[in-house]
């Protein structure tokens, strides 16, 4: 037990937690001990209140029944008083109803050393604040009693039993701060340990673990952050196998245009074919090839950027799509697929070189995949404040295993073609969330796509 509270108190955080649960018993106990004692102090004080309270009753009382027994002040009788007062320690001076000195203990030769002595001998306390106390008979004001009684002590027992229950504080005090540290301990090990494991596997993913992921998941917010963390270690997983999937696609693009030319280039060198105007024309088709793939990586490099690079101005989006679709009909007609459009006049504030790639990037799309005698049909229409453009295909459609990771930067789909580098939706998927929109697609396996894309309308002048 306490090699593991040493282990653990290693720890900054840990160390903190432990002790401050030590401190919240040990203060909570001080802050009992405290309240306790005072509540003991102000009860014996009310106490000893009373207890002079009383002994000035008492002496009043009895010069009022000596008044009543002698129909007056009478020195003898109140000389025969002394002995009583006396005992009780206190000083006592008697005046009459109009003011006038009546008597006091020194007329009955008892002196104040006398009185401290009783006051010794009885353990009453030192003489209190004197008090001008009334003497009445039968309702009526006879004189003024002027007296000093002791102050009164605490009896031994009541001595005793307030250091008793000090000593009963101060031991809870301590087996309050000894339960706070254990519980503090195995509080600190529950509440660090998650983070320890979470750290760890932090730095393990950082250092090239990739299937690394956080095992202890509470269920609290240090669980939420696991469960964050393993979802992003599963993203840098997956993200690194589209990465190398697409870096293998790439090379094999590069690959056989690249073989191309060199085979066509050697056959010229050593004399087996003549550079003719075929040649010449295969070279340069396999030379484009090879710009058309740079070219679409430099896009999805520049992609993030684009809402950075907008040069946006209002256009007529009809027009542009009208003729970005004029643009590829031929195309389609050597592919044989009937190319159609359902175009309402739409306007959109935005970057027409971008959505130009945006609508051709779709339709090369479906060129590649639609089988001859299919179609295609592009529609724009105005919806909610939406210009939203749908190419709807017949082709074979998508797997729904392949549907939510067609927009993604790095994934190719295993049905795709070899002529195309396989990132044009990434491209297109980027630039519409540049321009504040969306792209989505539906596709059941047989039924062809429809990919939609959705951009913010321009507001009307008259709105």
């Amino acid at each position: 037990m306490w090699t593991a509270m040493r282990e653990l108190l290693r720890g900054r955080f840990a160390r903190r937690l432990a002790l401050a649960f030590a401190a919240l018993g040990i203060g909570t106990a001080a802050l009992t001990a405290v309240l306790v004692n005072t509540a003991f102090t102000d009860r014996f004080q009310d106490y000893l209140a009373e207890q002079q309270q009383t002994s000035q009753q008492q002496l009043v009382s009895l010069f009022a029944d000596a008044y009543s027994r002698e129909d007056g002040w009478n020195p003898r009788a109140l000389d025969q008083l002394a002995p009583t007062v006396t005992m009780t320690g206190s000083e006592v001076e008697l005046e009459g109803s109009s003011g006038q000195r009546v008597w006091s203990l020194a007329d009955a030769d008892v002196t104040p050393a006398t009185l401290a002595m009783h006051r010794q001998m009885m353990g009453t306390g030192d003489l209190g604040e004197p008090r001008s106390l009334p003497v009445s008979v039968d309702g009526q004001r006879v004189g003024t009693l002027e007296v000093r009684v002791p102050q009164g002590v605490i009896p031994a027992v009541d001595k005793d039993f307030q250091a008793s229950v000090n000593r009963l504080l101060a031991g809870g005090a301590l087996a309050a701060a000894v339960v706070a540290l254990i519980v503090g301990v195995y509080t600190a090990r529950r509440a660090t340990a998650p983070i320890a494991e979470l750290t760890q596997a932090a730095e393990d993913l950082a250092a090239g673990r990739r299937d690394r992921r956080a095992t202890t998941v509470p269920n609290n917010e240090i669980g939420q952050l696991a469960t964050a963390f393993n979802t992003m270690a599963d993203r840098v997983e997956k993200e690194d196998e589209l990465r190398r999937a697409f870096a293998a696609d790439v090379a094999h693009e590069l690959r056989t245009p690249l073989a191309v030319q060199r085979s066509e280039l050697e056959a010229v060198q050593d004399g087996v074919r003549e550079p003719t105007n075929k040649v010449i024309a295969s070279l340069h088709d396999e030379n484009l090839r090879l710009t058309r793939l740079v070219a679409d990586l430099e896009t999805l490099a520049s992609a993030d950027a684009a809402a950075f690079t907008l040069e946006r101005e209002p256009l007529s989006l009809t027009a542009l799509v009208t003729d970005t679709v004029t643009g590829l009909a031929g195309s389609f007609t050597a592919a044989d697929i009937e190319l159609r459009t359902e175009l309402a006049e739409v306007r959109v504030d935005a970057d027409p070189v971008r959505l130009r790639q945006i609508v051709t990037n779709q339709l090369t799309n479906a060129l590649k995949f639609v089988p001859a005698g299919g179609a295609v049909t592009v529609s724009l229409r105005a919806e909610d404040g939406w210009a939203v453009l749908r190419v709807a295909d017949t082709g074979p459609g998508i797997p729904a295993a392949d549907l939510p990771r067609i927009f993604d930067r790095f994934f190719r789909s295993r049905s795709a073609r070899a002529d195309g580098s396989g990132i044009g939706l990434a491209v297109a998927a980027e630039l519409a969330t540049a321009h504040g929109g969306t792209l989505t697609a539906d596709s059941q396996v047989g039924h062809g796509a429809t990919f939609t894309t959705r951009i913010p309308i321009l507001p009307s002048p008259s709105a």
